[in-house]
């Protein structure tokens, strides 16, 4: 009996921030080993800014990009959220067209993934939460809230790439536990690719009892959902 051939498995792009520790560990983690292979580059990035975010945008991630096309990705993901919300959703797109076409590859983009998580749930009323000093929480909000109102959004001003994944999932579930008393809403959003949100979902949903959607669970479910609906080229090993 001849043995049936392998097939290939399906090759994630990931693009972070060169200081960004969490990411790529809640994909390895999250995504089937025996489906999915993730290869990561990075954009040089240290401090967590308006300013140098777009920096890293404009100078480091084309060539990021352009060294992540030699390994014929199926798909490009840019893990940046609030680097990819500085202008809106459309702009978010648009960096993903460009950095995607460089490598060769459909590019998905972590604040544009959040959107669909949240269309899928249906959220109409939705807290936000960060790591980030006021003007990228405030713009992680705004593209966030096409299609619904935010009821707050609260920030730990931290402007250190780096130590964004400092604070452990416990802090995390206090400190939303803190912002969000009182207030009323369908679900939170937990932002950021370099933030312990992934580990600290289900205790904030319990604790809360609404739906959390984070930047990282976000990315892996739209990975899932493009696989289920068959839109990785399968190749025959």
């Amino acid at each position: 009996m001849s043995k049936k051939p392998d097939v290939k498995k399906i090759r994630i792009a990931l693009l972070v921030p060169s200081s960004n520790t969490v990411m790529e560990n809640d994909l390895h983690a999250a995504l089937p080993k025996s489906r999915f292979t993730v290869h990561t580059d990075r954009m040089y990035l240290i401090e967590t800014t308006r300013e140098k975010e777009k920096e890293m945008i404009e100078i480091h991630a084309p060539n990021a990009a352009d060294d992540l096309g030699t390994l014929n990705p199926d798909l490009l993901v840019f893990g940046c959220t609030s680097g990819g919300s500085l202008f809106g959703l459309d702009y978010d797109a648009k960096v993903c067209r460009e950095l995607g076409a460089r490598a060769g590859c459909p590019a998905l983009g972590v604040i544009s993934a959040v959107a669909q998580a949240l269309d899928r749930h249906a959220i109409k009323r939705l807290a936000v939460i960060t790591p980030y000093n006021d003007d990228l929480t405030d713009a992680v909000a705004e593209a966030a809230s096409t299609g619904r109102e935010i009821v707050g959004a609260f920030g730990m001003g931290i402007t250190n790439n780096v130590a964004l994944a400092d604070p452990t999932p416990d802090e995390i579930v206090a400190f939303a536990k803190s912002k969000l008393a009182g207030l009323s809403f369908d679900a939170i959003f937990i932002s950021c690719t370099n933030y312990q949100a992934f580990a600290a979902r289900a205790a904030l949903s319990e604790a809360l009892g609404v739906p959390v959607i984070t930047s990282n669970s976000a990315v892996i479910d739209a990975i899932l959902e493009m696989d289920r609906a068959g839109l990785f080229i399968k190749q025959i090993a």
